[in-house]
């Protein structure tokens, strides 16, 4: 059951660009997560209106290869949201969701 991991963000002022880079479908969260078996891609969201932040959502055949992926590449996940920090002022762990009423997660 594919799961879906989802994060909400202020970001520091100015810097929306670079985190946009970062934490877009192509950016540096997304590449790493490309080594992790049963990633299915990232999607970054921009809260309306303006300013009051950004959500991602990271897609995983299951929550197992989640956390596979982690237990794999722990220690470099751990160093990029270490060089990731200055990007934001707050990063929330929503949680993990699998579809609750047996449908496909997308």
């Amino acid at each position: 059951m594919p799961c879906l991991r989802l994060w909400r963000y202020r970001v520091t002022p100015g810097l929306e660009a670079a985190f946009e880079r970062a934490y877009g479908h192509d950016g540096d969260w997304a590449r790493l997560f490309r080594l992790g078996r049963g990633y299915l891609g990232t999607e970054l969201l921009h809260a309306t209106p303006p300013g009051i932040g950004y959500a991602t959502i990271d897609r995983w055949r299951s929550e197992a290869d989640w956390r596979a992926f982690l237990e794999k590449h722990g220690p470099a996940y751990h160093e990029l949201d270490r060089r990731l920090a200055p990007l934001t002022t707050e990063d929330v762990e929503i949680g993990n969701f699998v579809s609750a009423d047996g449908g496909t997660a997308r």
